[in-house]
Formats: C-alpha cells, structure tokens, sequence
C-alpha cells in the first residue's frame, strides 16, 4: 500500500528513477493509500540526465519535477490473492502514463505483479519480464 508522500521507483525506461506519490486516484474508500494496479499522481524527484549533444524527437523527455500519472507495479505490503496467498515485494515501484492512460516507455525492466491482469493492466504485464 502506498500513502501520499510515498516514494516510487519507476521501473521503465522512461527516464524517471524514482518519483513521490501526491494523490492516489479513484481511492476514496481506502482513504488515499494506494495497491497494486491503483493509479496515482507523481512528481519526479530523480531523473536521469538528457545529453545535450543528440535529442531525437521520439526521445520521451522526463525531468525532474514534471508531474505524471502512474501505475502501481510492486508494493512492499503484502496483497491477499483468491486462492489465500500472500504476496510481497522488496520497495515500492510504478510505471509512468501519459495524459490518456497509455505507457509513457516501451520497457518495463522488472518484476510486476500478477494482480495488473485482474485490474485491467495487460499491456504492463504483457511488456514485464517476469510477472509474479
């Protein structure tokens, strides 16, 4: 689960590295915290640099400080699955969206969890490595 003020890392290749969580979206009954496949609001707080020599315009461009929407990927509290499981992972990590909901990169390098299927998220784990 995921509170506001919470830090992410962001596990494509969008150029972001970790990012800090300000508003959990459509998670009024949870009061703010946020799960795996839950979209939230973040800001940039690292980024990787652009070289300035070559800056081809299909480049995505983050920076720090830029305002994104992202996915919850990985969570360090652990989530109850149907079958009576519980599963749970090492940080906190999401994926970066743009304004209509698409991924931001093209790569995911990572481990996801399975429960993106469930809530709709296909494409992030269809792009994963490996998803658990």
């Amino acid at each position: 689960m995921i509170g506001l003020k919470g830090t992410l890392n962001i596990i494509d290749n969008s150029g972001a590295l970790i990012a800090e969580c300000v508003n959990v979206l459509k998670a009024k009954s949870t009061a703010g915290v946020g799960t795996v496949g839950d979209e939230c609001v973040v800001v940039i707080k690292r980024a990787r640099p652009i070289p300035q020599g070559a800056a081809p315009s299909n480049i995505v461009k983050v920076r720090r400080g830029d305002v994104h929407r992202a996915v919850i990927v990985r969570t360090k509290k652990e989530v109850l699955r149907p079958d009576g499981r519980y599963i749970r992972f090492d940080d906190n990590a999401a994926v970066l969206l743009n304004k209509k909901r698409e991924l931001l990169a093209t790569r995911i390098n990572g481990v996801v969890s399975n429960e993106l299927r469930l809530k709709g998220w296909g494409k992030i784990a269809s792009l994963a490595p490996k998803v658990v």
